[in-house]
């Protein structure tokens, strides 16, 4: 079959497309994170317990609406719209924030960062599944995660230095900035080269056939989902609240550069995190998802208890280089284990909604049970009670979660142009142009 002569580049801006979006994305989904930990802290002099709240509560309104979301993402064609709508929100409530400083006011528009945040994982993962189909999805997913970890390190290191001339304000503004960078590149992306049936986890073959649960009916009709969910829940209760407390003993120790050191974290972690999720998007079909997965867990619980060793500074940037392993392991595998679980279901995006939902859930409770602990015991204990926790997740999947990764051969998703003119067996996975799919360039 002839292509149309503008067909591989329309493929390589959409995959150009792709990688901004992911870049741009990282921290407009992240939010604030432990910044606004930092700002609570040195600023407006919050105890733990407070921030640990309010941070918390951002994330309790994410999971109330992300398997409504997720569905939302499953049914709707304006994929785009719904992205472009939440880096709005997120814009407008960054820039409120050093506006109205109050709890009340604090907690509210964490509510609304939390929301709007919720879009953007099932959103993004839909379009790329549309784009590129189940066979290439883990590849495209492996560079999606590699620009979203790139994102965040060059939001960190510019956080950190524009903090340590105009303070921790300035990362409010650069929220803003990057949430309206990201409705840039999702412009850029042709609404037409997204299949919304493949998008949502259908097969071709059985597309407007299948009649599947919704909402959280979608795990608890299918066990495998079911136990990815708890897993996930336990690695975010671990792994929540890790970053922002490190933080907070960065800050009580360097006041008036706790924000640099701070990006100084973030930036250790994910300059780790760009080549093990490359890697990990690259080789996980052949090794499969458990052994990968175990180690990413194994990481963590170390990471945990090692941070009690020593206040000093390098140390704790050091360990951090751990979570670029652990998390950056997670975030390359989690849609694709929810994609393994869920294919030929055509729901796809709710069940990644309700696995975030208890992504959510845990990071939530993590942040606020440790910020208890560290005001109860201090924060060694809170660390080490965190990697108990680890620990268990480690041992539940390694006990009860099997191997989900099975080398289909369900064929790709169509790379639709304008009409939706199908070609050749492609689909983009980077700049290049795919055509054996058996791995070759």
């Amino acid at each position: 079959m002839t292509e149309p002569d503008d067909a591989v580049p329309l493929r390589r801006r959409t995959a150009h497309a792709l990688d901004l979006m992911a870049f741009s994305l990282a921290d407009v989904r992240d939010g604030l994170g432990p910044f606004l930990s930092i700002y609570l802290l040195v600023t407006h002099h919050w105890d733990q317990a407070s921030i640990g709240f309010v941070m918390a509560l951002g994330g309790i309104a994410g999971v109330i609406v992300q398997t409504p979301v997720g569905a939302l993402v499953d049914k709707t064609t304006a994929k785009r719209a719904l992205v472009i709508a939440g880096a709005v929100g997120v814009a407008v409530a960054a820039l409120a924030m050093p506006l109205l400083p109050g709890f009340y006011t604090i907690a509210f528009l964490q509510a609304v960062t939390g929301i709007a945040g919720s879009i953007f994982s099932p959103a993004l993962a839909a379009i790329t599944l549309g784009i590129v189909g189940p066979r290439l999805f883990s590849r495209r997913v492996g560079r999606n995660e590699s620009f979203r970890h790139a994102g965040t390190a060059w939001a960190a290191v510019v956080a950190g230095g524009l903090a340590y001339y105009f303070g921790p304000v300035v990362v409010f503004w650069l929220l803003a900035v990057m949430a309206a960078l990201s409705v840039v590149a999702t412009l850029r992306v042709p609404g037409d080269a997204i299949d919304d049936d493949v998008a949502r986890g259908m097969d071709k073959a059985t597309s407007g056939q299948h009649r599947g649960p919704s909402g959280f009916g979608v795990l608890l009709h299918n066990r495998r989902l079911m136990i990815f969910a708890v897993v996930v829940f336990a690695f975010h209760l671990a792994n929540a609240a890790m970053l922002p407390l490190v933080g907070q003993k960065l800050a009580l120790h360097n006041k008036e550069v706790g924000t640099a050191l701070m990006s100084a974290c973030i930036v250790a972690a994910q300059v780790v995190m760009v080549p093990v999720a490359y890697l990990v998007g690259a080789k996980t079909d052949s090794w499969g998802r458990k052994p990968i997965f175990l180690v990413g867990f194994a990481v963590l619980t170390v990471r945990a208890f090692l941070y009690p060793l020593s206040d000093n500074s390098y140390w704790l940037v050091g360990v951090q280089l751990l979570d670029g392993v652990g998390a950056g392991i997670f975030g390359a595998l989690f849609p694709l284990v929810v994609q393994d679980v869920t294919h030929g279901t055509g729901r796809f995006n709710v069940s990644l909604g309700a696995i975030t939902s208890a992504w959510g859930v845990g990071a939530s409770l993590s942040n606020f049970v440790a910020g208890g602990i560290v005001v109860a015991a201090g924060y060694s204990v809170a660390f080490m009670s965190l990697g108990a926790i680890a620990a268990l997740g480690f041992a539940l999947y390694l006990i009860a979660m099997p191997e989900t990764a099975t080398g289909t051969d369900s064929g790709p998703g169509v790379f639709a142009l304008p009409h939706r003119r199908q070609v050749q067996r492609d689909a983009v996975v980077g700049g290049e142009l795919v055509e054996d799919l058996d791995g070759k360039v």
